[in-house]
């Protein structure tokens, strides 16, 4: 099962509801893995398809020289440090000051000599010279020609005052839209470093989850080997393929109809039933595949484990076991996919654990340790934490049955 999911990258809802938090976790760590390790090969192919294809690049004739201090190291200024220094808001307010006045200067400029054009244009025919002027009209034309230069003079002066003012009304307006332009590029690198920070931050996290699979792989390894040297763990195929010394050996498991009404499938992972009468289709999958590999029965297969229960509800797992202490524990069939779930008490509270049965096997979703049966598993984490992380805990008590009337029953008749 969690091959596919991780070949597939997708989990379905059914599952992941019967998932408790430290599964889920577990299920993020190897699926980013799977992300990681994915993305990598991914890079490993377009660096071979770009060295592929790598021209000799040609060497350039340019080169950067360094300013030497007296030390003869490189000169070295860091704004700000000095006392003299000014603040970095005052250094760009004069600057952006600067370049107002000179811009607002050269419109001046050319708005001056345009006015000047104009008033030479203007005043140009009211000067005569002095021979075409009659001797005893000469008074007249002197007086005409003070007046004119007057004239003259007060409209440029009149006209310097106005370019000065448009000079200082351009000069700010300059002013206010470099300031804008600053407060855009200010917040725009403002985004900038919160983005750069959220990366960051995305990067630990991420150190932290491949830290935490690390340790996780180690723990699940170690486990693996103290399954080993107590001899309760097999490889599945060896255990399934030797001789039965049993002479009444249990039928094979029937193999299961092409019928797409009775379940679904996704490739070749787990199968998930139908919403409509889905307890019958897991009835019949358990009758089917599971009652012949004598699923929920003790290792001798004489009885029916005392932990074992029926198709009961999540809700119904936690009202049997609220009352009871540390470790008290039941194995159910799933209601909702083709699987277990182990529900046990731990100091917090009601904890629920999804056992994979889809591979002729029994683990727990996240976990490396394969078991023959159900009875195998209980067995182990009786004395090995079902924890990875935090607080051990172990199957220390079952929860039987507490009305007269199995709820297993539907399951064997």
């Amino acid at each position: 099962m969690l091959q596919q999911i991780l070949a597939d990258m997708y989990i379905e809802p059914e599952l992941l509801s019967e998932l408790n938090e430290e599964q889920k976790q577990v299920l993020f760590l190897k699926m980013r893995e799977e992300q990681i390790r994915r993305w990598r090969e991914r890079e490993t192919q377009l660096e071979k398809e770009e060295a592929a294809h790598v021209k000799d690049r040609k060497v350039s004739g340019k080169f950067v020289s360094w300013m030497k201090g007296l030390d003869d190291d490189v000169w070295v200024w860091v704004m700000g440090e000095h006392r003299d220094d000014k603040p970095y808001d005052q250094i760009c307010d004069e600057i952006m000051g600067e370049r107002a006045a000179l811009q607002a200067q050269r419109e001046a400029e050319q708005l001056r000599a345009r006015k000047e054009a104009e008033l030479e244009k203007r005043f140009s025919g009211l000067h005569l010279e002095p021979e075409q002027v009659v001797l005893s009209d000469q008074l007249k034309a002197r007086e005409e020609q003070r007046r004119a230069d007057e004239e003259l003079k007060e409209e440029r002066r009149k006209a310097e005052e106005e370019l000065r003012r448009l000079e200082q009304e351009r000069k700010q307006q300059i002013y206010i839209s470099l300031k804008e332009k600053q407060s855009s590029k200010h917040t725009h690198d403002q985004q900038d470093n919160h983005w750069q920070q959220t990366l960051q931050k995305s990067k630990a996290a991420d150190v932290r989850r491949r830290s935490l699979a690390k340790q996780t792989m180690e723990d699940h390894r170690r486990r693996s080997v103290k399954a080993l040297e107590r001899g309760r763990v097999a490889a599945v195929t060896k255990a399934f393929s030797s001789p039965d010394p049993d002479p009444d050996p249990n039928p094979p498991p029937k193999p299961k109809p092409r019928n797409t009404s009775a379940a679904i499938s996704r490739k070749a992972g787990m199968r998930r039933s139908f919403s409509s009468s889905s307890r019958d289709h897991i009835v019949r999958w358990f009758r089917k595949e599971q009652l012949p590999l004598r699923a929920g029965f003790q290792r001798d297969h004489s009885r029916i484990a005392p932990w074992f229960h029926g198709i009961i509800s999540r809700e119904q797992a936690e009202a049997l076991l609220k009352d009871g202490g540390p470790g008290l524990f039941l194995v159910r069939v799933s209601e909702r996919i083709f699987g277990y779930v182990l529900s046990y008490r731990s100091k917090e509270g009601v904890k629920h654990l999804l056992i994979d049965a889809s591979e002729n096997c029994y683990m727990l979703l996240g976990d490396q340790i394969r078991f023959t049966s159900l009875s195998e598993l209980v067995e182990y984490h009786q004395v090995e934490p079902l924890s990875s992380c935090g607080e051990e805990e172990f199957l220390l008590q079952a929860c039987g049955q507490t009305e007269a009337t199995a709820d297993y029953t539907e399951l064997f008749t």
